[in-house]
């Protein structure tokens, strides 16, 4: 199968309206590249230029060494998952899966035999001879991937195909995306808002911010190593604690407290502190950087307690930790700890990373 390649993609509407600016990321065989940024970001209408529901302003899309840019939706042989699923209400599963490849005139066994070879991987056997509205909402979606899979394309598109299931069919149609395309060859562009599936399906993910790409990279990397301000801010739940702070020589003051900045960081008037609630902890012995403060709101989690905290010498600075749920703490003069090696450093002005 042929890897898919955007080159310089743009979209523009107008010229004060420019959803894509000059996207340029590739999907090498058996990848599945996740798409993921705020409302109006531009990852739905990258999508739909891939698929050619929309006509690119400037620059190209390929599979392989083919341009196909300037082909229609029908001669690109790509797969799409859409949100609403597009079933066709008067066909029954079986008229739904087969729809596509009696169109392009496959032979009847073909059509069978990709149409059981795909069950057996969703587990839609039973569901044969139902319409869409005698299905729940995740046999509908297992129906519209049943479709799109019959088709062996050469690439599969999946528009936030699951945020209309509820929480706990969520968790599981989850899952089964994982084995169904971890065991497909075709480049995989999914479409979500959610970074839990971002995190947990991708081999790559895609962070967007209108129109441009902030950041290409494993999940791993992305949340260990953002790549600005905007990317540690918006990947993570909870959210990473940004703290702008004024520079005095190697350090800088947070309220009382005084921080050590890492060698390398070239002189910057003001720098943001970065760090996860989930690396906040209590203190332990040999801890050197920890900040002291009064808790004002608890938020019980289950397995482990959001704490906001605000920090002694400050106007009204505050920080979030996520300790375990049995950890004894006081709710007055709390003592928390951030461990150096966990901190990430940005420019206050370019919001740009610093240092390694």
């Amino acid at each position: 199968m042929a890897k898919l390649k955007l080159n310089n993609l743009t979209k523009a509407y107008s010229r004060k309206v420019v959803p894509v600016k000059e996207l340029s990321l590739s999907v090498e065989d058996n990848e599945f590249l996740t798409l993921v940024g705020p409302s109006g970001c531009g990852k739905s209408t990258i999508l739909r230029l891939i698929a050619g529901l929309e006509q690119a302003t400037a620059g190209q899309v390929l599979i392989g060494d083919k341009d196909i840019t300037p082909l229609p939706p029908k001669e690109r042989n790509i797969a799409m998952v859409f949100q609403s699923y597009a079933l066709y209400p008067h066909m029954t599963v079986y008229e739904n899966m087969a729809s596509g490849l009696k169109l392009r005139g496959l032979p009847a066994g073909d059509i069978q035999k990709r149409i059981q070879d795909a069950s057996r991987v969703l587990g839609l056997d039973e569901l044969f001879d139902r319409r869409p509205s005698q299905l729940s909402g995740g046999q509908r979606q297992r129906v519209a991937l049943g479709r799109a899979l019959v088709r062996e394309p050469e690439a599969f598109l999946l528009d936030e195909p699951l945020s209309n299931l509820d929480a706990l069919l969520r968790e599981q149609v989850r899952a089964d995306l994982k084995q169904i395309f971890e065991a497909q060859r075709s480049p995989v562009v999914y479409v979500t808002h959610d970074q839990t599936e971002a995190m947990t399906l991708s081999t790559k993910v895609a962070v967007l911010s209108q129109g441009h790409l902030q950041q290409l990279g494993t999940p791993d990397a992305i949340y260990r190593k953002p790549a600005n301000r905007f990317v540690a801010g918006f990947i993570g739940s909870p959210q990473m604690n940004l703290i702008t702070l004024e520079r005095v020589e190697k350090s800088v003051l947070l309220g009382d407290f005084r921080i050590d900045l890492p060698e390398g960081i070239s002189p910057h008037p003001s720098v943001v502190m970065g760090i996860r609630p989930e690396h906040v902890r209590l203190p332990q012995p040999g801890d050197q950087q920890t900040i002291r403060g009064d808790v004002f709101l608890v938020e019980n989690l289950g397995m482990s307690t959001l704490i906001s905290v605000r920090i002694h010498g400050t106007d009204d600075t505050t920080l979030r930790a996520l300790l375990p749920s049995d950890a004894d703490w006081s709710r007055d003069n709390i003592e928390l700890a951030l461990p150096p090696q966990l901190l990430h450093w940005f420019n206050a002005d370019t919001e740009e990373r610093l240092g390694s």
